[in-house]
């Protein structure tokens, strides 16, 4: 029942039941006590209480848009009243006495909290897509009704536990070729147990200035690693690995779950994914349909009978069925390969940048509430970023990157010499893959980025500036967080034996893992830091002032963590300052297909 329809004797207007909650500063639908309430009230206040208000005015007969459309009404002149900051009391009939507002005592009225809307930007895989999610401060029960929305998968210790805001990370976004739903019976495999079709792996820069989006084809062939797997009664099963198969296995097959597909991206690159988001091919159309559609351009007509993709030389606006096509064509684009449809795709992408960031879809409170349903129910992510209040943190320190700052590029690779005549798969290009993985994992732009990026960059490089002490007064812990089995034992023979380094003593395996090795050191050690750092070949990045801990003889120690980038003891990690040039695009350039 809508409404409008509750028959409530003092005829109160809807809206205005949103009153603050002062125990939670959240506001909160309160209707008397015998009308029921909606069990899932949408947002209040700026652009999404004009929804609420479209919906009204819908009750009472206006004909309204399809909210798969996600535009607004365009029948019925709009009459909202302008957006405000604060909750109005509830109306009351002519000659009643004022009554205060339920939740509120009388006489002391509360100012009501902003409701900012926040707008929040989430990258997803497969239908490849951006999407916002609008939600209020006073929204609370809204988006209590999206988590629900979202599918979670427990991926065990392939991801991080919980989401950080002040750190890079990095979300391995899959696409894959299972069908759900109507109409995608032309689409992948029939039987498909759903594969890792598209793969692109997001680096958020620590600063957020720059984000790299790694496209991983497809078909790239590589061993892929043994696999802790959830099973549905709780128990964990170890689905064994397989040397030299094709990417898209990592997942499906044999029962891989997610967190296969990021353990095999980390023993091709070497970077580490915290967390994945998946989609699948309905997801695709359902997406493009809140968003009102995605400009694409092809450089030449396009008449594709296997995709059923048609299109007009020129630029296009295109959305559910369209949409999937274009991003399944690859018979039209360049050598008809995967890698020519990847292009394809991350074009695509750069374009729905742009029009999430646009000022029609931000100020559009229909799309923005299209989008955040189309977008919970078409995700699957891990359980460490499985609230929504979660996914909107992500997105939100995503959409802090500027445009023409997030790099589009796929991994180097060439045709495998093992296919002979028929080229079907890829390998790795060894001339070029290594240095884009060290760039990544080091945090390097592959764009140029403002002045105070490098200020940072100055600022750890100057650790390293000063007086150095000699080998044999230095005192370190060394601990194994995250590097091969034995590496602290082999760097602490090699420090001691080869370096001088004799007041040094290896402790074990650290409390947590860690991407890259630290040093840390109290400020009357830092020239003891600069030494090692100079016998070890670590950068300024590496070198963290703060604390030291008390050794066994009960002196200061250094506190050495070799991390996952630990290559071996006398091996440099100075990091790179230089993304290698390859061939890229950025999200806030507009590219034609072809």
């Amino acid at each position: 029942m809508d409404a409008q329809g509750r028959g409530r004797a003092d005829n109160m207007d809807p809206a205005d039941q949103w009153v603050l909650n002062p125990d939670t500063g959240e506001y909160e639908l309160r209707l008397p006590s015998s009308a029921p309430q909606s069990p899932v009230p949408r947002p209040r206040g700026g652009a999404s209480a004009r929804a609420g208000q479209k919906s009204a005015r819908s009750a009472s007969g206006a004909r309204r848009t399809s909210p798969d459309a996600g535009v607004p009404d365009t029948d019925v002149p709009d009459t909202d009243t302008p957006d405000t900051d604060t909750v109005p009391g509830p109306r009351r009939r002519r000659g009643a006495p004022a009554e205060p507002s339920p939740g509120r005592r009388r006489g002391k009225s509360k100012k009501a909290k902003k409701g900012k809307a926040k707008k929040v930007l989430l990258w997803t895989g497969g239908g490849m897509a951006f999407v916002l999610i609008a939600a209020t401060g006073s929204g609370y029960l809204y988006l209590k009704h999206l988590e629900g929305n979202v599918t979670t998968t427990d991926i065990g210790s392939a991801g991080k536990k919980s989401f950080s805001k002040d750190e890079a990370f990095n979300i391995l976004i899959i696409g894959t070729d299972k069908r759900t739903g109507k109409g995608n019976e032309g689409y992948g495999d029939a039987g498909s147990i759903g594969h890792a079709d598209t793969n692109i792996l997001l680096h958020v820069a620590k600063d957020r200035s720059n984000a790299t989006a790694l496209s991983i084809p497809r078909d790239l062939v590589d061993d892929i690693p043994d696999c802790p797997t959830k099973q549905p009664d709780g128990s964990t099963k170890v689905i064994p690995g397989t040397p030299q198969h094709r990417f898209n296995e990592s997942l499906g097959q044999e029962g891989r779950d997610p967190g296969c597909t990021m353990r095999t991206v980390e023993a091709i690159t070497g970077i580490t994914p915290d967390h994945f988001m998946m989609v699948d091919f309905n997801a695709v159309k359902t997406l493009t349909t809140a968003v009102g559609g995605v400009d694409v351009c092809v450089a030449k007509d396009i008449d594709d009978s296997k995709s059923h993709l048609k299109l007009s030389k020129g630029t296009h606006p295109i959305e559910g069925e369209q949409a999937l096509a274009f991003l399944r064509t690859r018979h039209s684009f360049g050598n008809e390969g995967d890698l020519d449809r990847i292009k394809a795709q991350q074009q695509f992408l750069g374009s729905l940048a742009r029009k999430m960031t646009s000022s029609d879809t931000l100020t559009d409170p229909g799309k923005l509430l299209d989008l955040a349903e189309a977008a919970t129910k078409a995700l699957t992510v891990d359980t460490g970023i499985g609230k929504v209040s979660t996914l909107k943190d992500v997105a939100l320190e995503l959409k802090k990157v500027p445009p023409k700052n997030i790099t589009f590029l796929t991994v180097p690779v060439k045709d495998n010499p093992a296919d002979g005549v028929v080229k079907k798969t890829v390998i790795l290009e060894p001339s070029q893959a290594p240095a884009v993985f060290e760039a990544i994992r080091n945090d390097v732009s592959f764009t140029e980025v403002k002045k105070k990026e490098k200020a940072k960059k100055d600022a750890t490089a100057a650790r390293l500036k000063g007086s150095r002490s000699t080998a044999s007064d230095i005192r370190v812990d060394i601990y194994n967080g995250g590097a091969q089995g034995g590496s602290a034992q082999e760097t602490l023979s090699w420090l001691q034996v080869q370096q001088g380094v004799t007041k040094s003593s290896q402790l074990g395996n650290a409390k947590e893992e860690l991407a890259k090795t630290t040093l840390e050191y109290s400020p009357d050690q830092a020239d003891q830091a600069r030494k090692l750092a100079d016998i070890m070949g670590l950068p300024g990045s590496a070198l963290k002032p703060g604390e030291s801990e008390t050794n066994a003889q009960g002196l200061p120690a250094m506190i050495l963590t070799l991390g996952k980038d630990f290559k071996g003891a006398g091996v440099p990690l100075t990091a790179p300052t230089k993304a290698p040039e390859v061939e890229k695009s950025t999200a806030d350039k507009a590219e034609c297909a072809s």
